[in-house]
């Protein structure tokens, strides 16, 4: 009997009739159903749905599920929170001159960059510091995620999007190279002695295209010291170019830059680099802040900087469950801080490492849906505005550009091989919000998923949704009446009788808690479980069957009912008025 209604609880689920309009969009794409999830219903917990196939079906997110790693950070920390870089020394200082190490402890901000070394520099300088007779020690134990320098994810090794966390970031361990063949100057743009740039580069009075207009790079890493290696032919008239690998430590890379600032705003250092922990009894010179975590999530998700993402969630980890943080306790933190919250539905959830950049990671539409209508009931628009705003920034700045969608989506967007994943807010004309989630998982999603996508968000925008939980006709059949002139009256029907044509009766619709919608008519034994819990209801039947709980009167009634029906019988049920 169980199975039963387990059986019909899930049909519930999948037999939502399909809008017209996104069947023929589907039809057209050449796109199969069963490599498509598409959800969308009014945002927030108590919207109706609008179209739902294969919403509980598991999908490869890829970097959509960024969003779930930035909510729990957002759920967790708050908008307002700063990472932390710490500055210790364990000797004094006497007369401009620090007799022991300066000892900084990183923890795992992943927007440190050339660009903080100014003021870094500046607050040092206020310490009295004009000379460290020492060491710089480099304590990079808040992230216990070993040594790799990309993640190998694909055959790009040294690209941006495969950098490996660490909890002494710099640079996003980024190393650029720069090339003016105008001037012919090869060059690095930061002071870093952690790697070697070899130049091999022929120019040549050629146009800047094709063969001619970029160097050729090659990067060894035989040696202990990695070299990035420039050979080719380049034209002499084209624009300065950056070489941007990853290819070495972010622990060296700010050493090498920083002892360089130092040096350049007279501070001398007489030692080297150091890797240790923080020694018991170090006195603490300053803290050193990042920018917002409202600032970051914001990049993390309009970019889809897949490093930014990892070290959210090794962050959580280390918040939730004490340093140092590893992959599992991020996982494991993201999981317990959503579902603590009611922001994680059912179904079945792989992080992986909360970038998306993974083909392990995996997750269903429906469960997306729940997060992003959590959010869009705590937060509203300040949450929405970190995701990419339609035809303004982000990764859909330019696909929504010139378009009705304009200024009219939120999204994040998740692209991998065979995988051309959206998801997020869209307000149609009207002012109406939905929450839209589509994921396309096939050999055509490159460039007829997008597409697809793209006529779906047109659709909504333009307002053809309509909830499918009302049927066509929401007319309640009244008892029928006689008035004083004979009359027979039904209401929301015009009755004729006798040649006669009478008024419209009074209209008055009812709250029900529509409990599943079903292809084959419900059996006695499903019914059954309705009366035992001593509720009315009634199965009404258009091209499908519908199981309503009700009438009542009030919504406010409809509600009290609602948390039963969904713990006992199905926990997707919802409130229609009909």
């Amino acid at each position: 009997m169980m199975k039963k209604l387990l059986l019909f609880c899930l049909l519930s689920l999948w037999l939502y009739a399909l809008p017209a309009g996104i069947n023929e969009k589907i039809r057209q794409s050449g796109i199969a159903k069963k490599d498509l999830s598409i959800y969308i219903k009014e945002a927030g917990k108590h919207g109706k749905v609008v179209a739902s196939l294969n919403a509980h079906k598991t999908r490869i997110p890829a970097s959509v599920i960024k969003v779930l790693t930035t909510y729990a950070a957002v759920l967790k920390l708050g908008f307002n929170y700063r990472w932390q870089t710490k500055f210790y020394t364990k000797g004094q200082i006497k007369n401009g001159v620090l007799y022991g190490d300066l000892i900084i402890k990183g923890y795992g901000d992943p927007t440190l960059g050339d660009k903080d070394l100014e003021k870094i520099v500046s607050y040092i300088r206020a310490e009295g510091v004009r000379k460290v007779q020492g060491n710089i020690v480099i304590d990079r134990s808040y992230f216990k995620v070993g040594n790799r320098d990309n993640s190998g994810f694909d055959e790009h090794t040294y690209s941006v999007y495969n950098a490996m966390p660490d909890a002494m970031m710099f640079n996003e361990r980024v190393s650029t190279v720069c090339v003016e063949p105008k001037k012919n100057k090869v060059y690095k743009k930061n002071e870093d002695g952690s790697y070697k740039v070899v130049n091999k580069l022929i120019r040549v009075n050629k146009p800047c295209k094709g063969r001619y207009s970029w160097p050729g790079v090659k990067i060894d890493k035989s040696d202990i010291m990695p070299k990035v290696i420039l050979k080719g032919k380049i034209s002499k008239r084209c624009a300065k170019r950056n070489i941007c690998k990853v290819l070495t430590k972010p622990y060296k890379s700010f050493y090498y830059a920083l002892k360089a600032k130092m040096k350049e705003n007279g501070i001398k250092v007489t030692g080297t680099m150091r890797l240790r922990k923080v020694p018991k009894h170090a006195t603490e010179l300053f803290t050193y802040y990042s920018d917002s975590l409202e600032k970051i999530i914001s990049k993390t998700s309009k970019k889809s900087n897949n490093l930014y993402a990892r070290h959210l969630l090794l962050l959580l980890g280390a918040k939730t469950y004490g340093a140092p943080a590893t992959l599992q306790k991020g996982r494991d933190a993201v999981v317990k801080i959503l579902s603590s919250r009611g922001a994680l539905d059912t179904g079945v959830l792989m992080l992986d490492n909360g970038s998306g950049l993974s083909r392990v990671a995996k997750m269903d539409a429906k469960l997306l849906a729940t997060m992003y209508d959590h959010a869009y009931d705590r937060y509203g628009q300040r949450w929405m505005n970190t995701l990419s705003i339609a035809g303004v920034d982000g990764t859909i700045k330019r696909r929504f550009r010139g378009t009705v969608v304009r200024n009219r989506a939120w999204m994040k967007t998740g692209t991998l091989r065979r995988v051309k994943n959206i998801g997020g807010y869209v307000k149609n004309r009207a002012g109406k919000m939905y929450t839209v989630v589509i994921l396309v998982n096939s050999t055509k999603a490159k460039y007829r998923g997008a597409k697809l996508q793209n006529e779906i968000i047109k659709w909504l925008v333009k307002g053809a949704a309509k909830p499918s939980a009302k049927s066509k006709s929401t007319l309640i059949k009244a008892s029928t009446v006689k008035n004083k002139h004979k009359k027979v009256v039904k209401s929301k029907r015009v009755v004729k009788s006798k040649n006669k044509t009478t008024k419209k009766a009074h209209t008055r619709s009812y709250y029900y808690v529509q409990l599943g919608s079903f292809k084959l008519k419900p059996n006695k034994t499903y019914l059954s479980k309705i009366t035992k819990l001593g509720l009315p209801y009634k199965v009404k039947k258009t091209n499908i069957y519908k199981v309503l709980i009700g009438p009542y009167k009030k919504e406010s009634t409809a509600r009290k009912i609602l948390p039963k029906v969904k713990q006992k019988l199905n926990k997707s049920a919802f409130i229609t008025r009909q």
